[in-house]
């Protein structure tokens, strides 16, 4: 008896990832994960086997570039209603059940076009997927971090990145083995398979429409905002008619009122934190991007890669956004954040003794479990943290913007990572990009001690700083 209850404990803590609102997250997870590599490493194989010279490929890739833009039309999500449709499911659902209708019908078209003859069309309908899976990304953003408190955003983020990994698998390795089946010979390339896999792709996506049908709109109170609104268009209206005031006093709130409300919050800390946020990640994101490279260059082989990246780095990836929901869960943001910026930039060391070691499949396999694990601890958390800085009602925008700034001065960083390893080596280039890491500790320090308790801001402050500028 006093066994079970010892095992009822050390397990209580994990039965949060039980809970319906998590399940829903790991199914839209799926939802969003899905579409992203079919535009981009999955169609670069179809555009490359169908012949499409590497030039091509390569400006196709752009096309991943509008994920970096969504904070530009964030603003719709959050406060421009679906006419009909909005009405039915509410804000969120309703942005969601639209992004993935139009997902599925690109990749429907996608599945008709030929590259070979219709190149243009398929680029469109790829844009088309793009632009659309950003815009689904922007509402479960927003529909997770208003559907539970701050001590649940953890397991949310958990339950999101195991569906969204799982999902690309699927897109990737799932898409490909559909096509070999469809044709089993390798020597030829067959249009009807890649177009068949697409198809499987699409009918897919439907998981993702019965959760969205399936959920419950979060409850956020818009008064607030309406409020706002008003005011902001009484004070436009002493300069311009009824129509153009409502229009400056839509755009102002829904465009402007995010950015001045997260500085009106934080204040001077609005600086470091953004300073956190955008280099929170150098570390993994600068040692990512020579990884694949430095792999081939040890001497593995492709299926050594990949079993032990995709199928140990999946798990332990997974394993450790888990533990990081609980880890979160029971010690807060702040220490887990800590935490896990810690651990991968400790983590990201052994890459350098595994680069003096030279070809060890068993050692890589054990450092790429530890980095793994490592790394869903810091992502889980740092999710939390970005959620827990965004204000009801503005989710949407700030999310995206926030999301946004976290990848730029890393991935800019990361773009010299090839020079860095063809100047010193690639012991030095693992050791440096341990190091860039242990700044972000203290920042993190910094954060948590400078932040003031944020509050939401008040109906009428959009309005007053309008009649300044008025007054002025």
């Amino acid at each position: 008896m006093a066994l079970a209850q010892q095992l009822k404990q050390v397990f209580a803590p994990f039965s949060i990832y039980l809970q319906k609102r998590v399940l829903v997250l790991l199914l839209l997870g799926f939802s969003a994960g899905l579409p992203l590599m079919l535009v981009f490493s999955t169609l670069s194989f179809w555009l490359r086997e169908a012949g499409i010279e590497r030039a091509a490929i390569g400006y196709f890739s752009w096309i991943a570039l509008v994920y970096g833009f969504k904070w530009m039309w964030s603003p719709l999500v959050d406060r421009l209603s679906i006419p009909w449709l909005s009405k039915r499911l509410g804000q969120r659902r309703s942005w969601m059940l639209f992004a993935q209708i139009m997902i599925i019908g690109a990749i429907l078209g996608m599945s008709f076009s030929d590259p070979k003859l219709h190149l243009t069309y398929l680029a469109l309908f790829a844009l088309m997927v793009a632009f659309a899976s950003a815009t689904q990304d922007i509402a479960i953003d927003a529909f997770r971090i208003e559907s539970a408190p701050e001590s649940m955003q953890a397991a949310l983020a958990a339950a999101y990145q195991t569906g969204y990994r799982v999902a690309m698998i699927i897109a990737t390795a799932g898409a490909l083995s559909i096509a070999a089946w469809v044709q089993p010979n390798d020597d030829a390339y067959n249009l009807f398979a890649w177009q068949t896999s697409y198809k499987v792709m699409a009918l897919f996506m439907v998981i993702g429409v019965i959760t969205t049908l399936m959920s419950k709109e979060p409850k956020v109170s818009t008064h607030i905002l309406d409020a706002t609104e008003a005011k902001v268009a009484a004070a436009f209206s002493e300069r311009f008619n009824p129509t153009l005031a409502r229009l400056f006093a839509w755009l102002y709130t829904a465009a402007a009122l995010p950015f001045l409300d997260f500085f009106k919050r934080y204040g001077k800390a609005a600086i470091l934190i953004l300073l956190l946020i955008s280099c929170y990640r150098i570390s993994d994101i600068v040692m990512g991007v020579m990884a694949n490279v430095f792999y081939v260059d040890m001497g593995f082989s492709k299926e050594e890669i990949a079993y032990i990246s995709k199928i140990y780095g999946l798990i332990m990836t997974l394993v450790g956004a888990g533990f990081g929901g609980v880890l979160l869960a029971r010690f807060g943001t702040f220490k887990i954040l800590f935490l896990g910026a810690f651990l991968v930039a400790v983590t990201n060391m052994l890459f350098a003794y595994q680069a003096y070691i030279g070809y060890d499949p068993s050692l890589l396999t054990v450092i790429i479990s530890i980095d793994n694990f490592s790394s869903g601890i810091a992502t889980s958390a740092f999710i939390a943290y970005l959620s827990s800085l965004t204000s009801s009602g503005y989710s949407a925008t700030q999310y995206a913007l926030l999301s946004s700034i976290m990848l730029l001065f890393p991935k800019f960083i990361a773009g010299f990572s090839g020079e860095y390893v063809d100047a010193y080596g690639y012991i030095n280039f693992f050791i440096a990009a341990s190091l860039i890491g242990f700044p972000v500790l203290i920042l993190i320090a910094l954060v948590a001690k400078y932040t003031p308790k944020a509050k939401p801001a008040e109906p009428n402050e959009g309005a007053e700083q309008v009649n300044s500028l008025s007054d002025n």
